[in-house]
């Protein structure tokens, strides 16, 4: 990554001077096939013409352009000298007039990184695929460009591509003369533009609607994946929660999609869930499932693409300035597709998935000594690649929920409205937005973005009852708490609900009110008088963004009866209370598994199951007791089968509860009942073992050591396909061997010839839960490593590697000190570097904090 980056200063420079009025893009893309005659790294030819001002002539300024060479560079007529002007990464402009053309012919790399222009050889049967991945600034690795959001422009593709391929951009393409010339777009930004190209299943349909105008909208509509999983590839589903987003937001945003055609294209090797590229939106192609997944994934899966569709107004039609204000589109796009999912799709609890799953990841990230303000301080690129992070995402997301009550939502959609009329193709800081919400709401937006936007920390919510001589509630308070290091007490709207058993045994809600929280201690007035509870739900309905906690008498109601709550979104919350206790050292992690054992059974949200499944298995690994490990693990692994047992024949709990076992599963008799499951000498009715499900039972039994490399081997035969190589490469670094480790190890960190793909494979074979005694050795070579890992690899590589290798498993107070000693040692190190390492440290401090409270117990 040196002198790749750019800074926050560097950018406003540039864009105070110039002004950008179009790219000629040609690729060629014919060198993807055949052989490269040694050729390294393999490349294609990019010609770039960009059309720009400047208002100030004499000038210097300089684009952007990452490529092993540089053939030609010509501005305004005048031949430069590539290896005059070029450094690798950037293209100095001197003695700039005001009206300029800059032509530069260049060879640029294909990625296996997923970054730029990704090349993928299908193993099923030898195709080539190609597409581009650019966000935040990787564009300029496959032309020269102005690589800022604020420097919008319209861009012209063309794409000179092999025989027998198609080729997709953001504009409506066509072919003349082995050419694919496509429509000039819109102006936008450098990082969504794209190129998909290769001989890519693609099935179409056709979106219309009646504009209030009278008018007719037609939008073209396309899906495709690679060919050979064309067979798994449900483009119906995916077409009708399309439709059913376009008709959601036309009806709410009152601006029509502004882009033309909607493809979207299903890749492989994807570093990310999705992309809002307009006109061409690209999804990692694990949203294709080649087996049976729950409900739960369908749901993701119409979320994310939801999701991507709000960016069309909230991103790509209006763009935030620099990367500061990233939270403009991304919390957008993540409350609208939530909003959407519930409003317009038959997923009508997507509330509890958001408040079960999206605010976990908030939770976490928010509790980090690198938490940061939604609007955050980003002073260069590599920030901002970090933060597309759960506080940008997923805490943004709750804390516009939490506006939508605040000003209603007919005032924020108008805020919405007026904001896209405005500020169309153009880009925008906070204030733009809490402008079009005074306009619209006739509120004060200063002091809740203060609170809410300006500000970092997570507070924590608890209910205090006394009750009078009557068992009556006498007063009910809510008291609010944050943590030393964000001190910030914030105005919170929650629902308070009081909750009792029946004579039948359920627990349910009998009285509930809203309130405004402030300060420290706030008094629920409408309550008083009420019979006393059982359980006092501080946030109920979910309407804040904060840690629900519980006084000592809703704690041991829980305890009890947990599984008798009826409302399945007052027991998601619980549910992620008991979590935050636990990960915060309040309750011990024998306990939570305790509730997950005597209570997930009756979950009937799959997506609520599915997550307890993760949250138990995060337990039993980093803050159960490690002296009560073992016994925990076992128990964990006895209920999941008695649930697998149990669960309906062919049911998603029957699937769900499989999968954990799998996951927990270590006895000898448990992995001989897996070897069986797999070789049709033991069988549980209803349980289909399909290909997805067999790599599931094989991953445990490689990390045993029952599964060797020939019956890995004998696996891949039987699914000799790009799944099967990931799923393969993860149970052969998943083995217990010293080799194993140490090959997996220089695969990662000392070659770079795996793609991003394997890479993450890879890493998430190496790191098993078992095998914390053969993993030791690799504690201090990490802390050896990195900071080369750092400066030699593309920044994604760098994070997979830094994130996934940190000897988390071996939690111990000299880890913690090895890891405090690095970054002593390294305070000049790369600031997103030692971020990293930073949460990293956080998460084995709570650990540590965790275990210590478990062996109290």
């Amino acid at each position: 990554m040196p002198g790749e980056n750019l800074s926050r200063e560097e950018a406003r420079e540039r864009a105070a001077l110039l002004s950008v009025d179009g790219y000629e893009v040609s690729l060629d893309v014919r060198s993807a096939v055949g052989e490269t005659q040694g050729e390294e790294p393999r490349t294609f030819r990019s010609v770039t013409t960009i059309r720009f001002r400047c208002n100030e002539p004499g000038a210097s300024s300089f684009a952007d352009l990452i490529a092993p060479s540089v053939t030609a560079v010509s501005l305004n007529g005048k031949d430069l000298d590539p290896s005059e002007v070029f450094d690798g990464s950037r293209i100095l402009l001197e003695d700039l007039a005001a009206d300029n053309e800059l032509i530069v012919d260049a060879r640029c790399a294909y990625s296996r990184t997923g970054e730029g222009l990704h090349r993928f050889v299908d193993p099923e049967d030898g195709e080539v695929y190609l597409y581009t991945q650019y966000e935040p600034a990787d564009a300029r690795r496959v032309f020269a460009n102005f690589e800022q959001p604020d420097l919008k422009a319209p861009f012209r593709f063309e794409v000179t591509a092999p025989e027998g391929w198609t080729v997709w951009s953001n504009g409506a393409g066509e072919r003349h003369d082995g050419v694919w010339r496509f429509a000039e777009t819109k102006p936008i930004s450098t990082y969504i533009t794209c190129v998909v190209a290769g001989p890519y299943h693609y099935v179409t349909d056709t979106y219309e609607r009646q504009l209030a105008d009278g008018s007719r909208l037609r939008i073209p509509l396309g899906a495709m994946c690679r060919k050979s999983l064309a067979k798994h590839f449900d483009a119906d589903d995916v077409f009708l929660v399309t439709k059913q987003g376009l008709d959601f937001f036309h009806d709410r945003f009152d601006y029509p999609y502004p882009f033309g055609k909607y493809d979207q294209a299903f890749v492989p090797e994807y570093n990310l869930g999705a992309m809002e590229n307009p006109g061409l939106v690209t999804f990692r192609e694990e949203y294709i499932f080649r087996g049976k997944v729950t409900q739960a994934s369908y749901e993701a899966r119409a979320n994310v693409v939801l999701h991507e569709m709000a960016h069309m107004w909230f991103g790509d039609l209006v763009t935030m300035e620099w990367w500061d204000d990233l939270w403009l589109k991304e919390s957008f796009a993540d409350f609208m597709g939530a909003f959407a999912l519930v409003g317009a799709t038959r997923f009508t609890d997507g509330w509890i998935t958001f408040a079960n799953r999206r605010k976990a990841w908030a939770y976490r990230a928010d509790q980090w000594p690198s938490t940061h303000p939604i609007t955050a301080d980003i002073r260069d690129l590599q920030d901002a690649k970090l933060n597309f992070d759960g506080i940008t995402y997923a805490k943004g997301a709750s804390v516009l929920k939490q506006l939508v009550a605040y000003v209603g939502q007919d005032a924020f959609l108008e805020g919405a409205r007026r904001y896209f009329k405005r500020h169309a193709y153009g880009n925008t800081r906070l204030g733009d937005l809490l402008a079009v919400l005074e306009e619209t709401s006739g509120r004060d937006m200063a002091a809740w973005a203060r609170s809410w936007l300006q500000t970092a920390g997570l507070n924590a919510l608890t209910p205090q009852v006394t009750l009078d001589a009557d068992g009556r509630i006498q007063e009910l308070a809510v008291l609010q708490e944050a943590a030393e290091s964000h001190p910030e007490l914030r105005p919170h709207r929650v629902a308070v609900g009081l909750y009792r058993r029946s004579a039948a045994g359920a627990l349910e809600r009998y009285a509930r009110t809203e309130v405004d929280v402030a300060g420290a201690r706030t008094v629920v007035t409408e309550l008083a008088g009420q019979d006393a509870p059982d359980l006092v739900l501080v946030n109920d309905d979910d309407l804040t963004y904060c840690k629900i906690r519980f006084d000592a008498t809703s704690l041991a109601t829980l305890r009890t009866d947990l599984g008798a709550l009826t409302d399945p979104l007052a027991r998601a919350l619980c549910w992620s209370a008991l979590w935050n206790l636990t990960r915060d050292a309040l309750l011990p992690a024998r306990d939570f598994l305790d509730l997950v054992l005597r209570f997930a059974g009756r979950e009937t949200e799959i997506g609520v199951l599915q997550m307890l499944h993760a949250w138990a298995e995060s337990a039993l690994v980093h803050y159960v007791a490690p002296d009560r490990r073992e016994t925990a693990g076992q128990a964990l692994a006895e209920g999941a089968l008695a649930e697998l047992r149990n669960a309906e024949p062919g049911s998603e709990h029957q699937l769900a509860w499989a999968r954990f076992f799998a996951s927990v599963a270590s006895a000898p008799a448990d992995l001989e009942l897996l070897k069986g499951l797999l070789d049709g000498t033991e069988r549980i009715e209803g349980l289909d073992v399909d290909q997805e499900l067999r790599w599931a039972f094989l991953e445990p039994l490689a990390a045993h050591g029952v599964a060797d490399e020939a019956r890995l081997a004998e696996e891949l035969a039987r699914d000799d396909t790009a799944s099967g190589k990931r799923h393969q490469v993860r149970c052969l670094a998943a083995r217990p061997s010293a080799e194993v480790k140490a090959r997996a190890w220089h695969d990662v960190v000392e070659s770079d010839a795996l793609s991003n793909a394997l890479v993450e494979a890879t890493i998430a074979g190496f790191a098993r839960p078992s095998q914390r005694e053969l993993l030791a050795p690799y504690a201090e070579k990490y802390f050896a490593v990195i900071k080369r890992v750092w400066a030699e690899r593309s920044i994604q590589i760098a994070m997979d590697v830094v994130q996934g290798l940190f000897p988390a498993l071996q939690a111990s107070p000299a880890t913690l000190e090895a890891t405090d000693a690095w970054l002593s040692a390294h305070e000049s190190a790369p600031p997103a570097l030692r971020r990293l390492v930073l949460e990293a440290r956080d998460d084995l401090a709570r650990a540590l904090r965790g275990q210590e409270c478990d062996a109290r117990a």
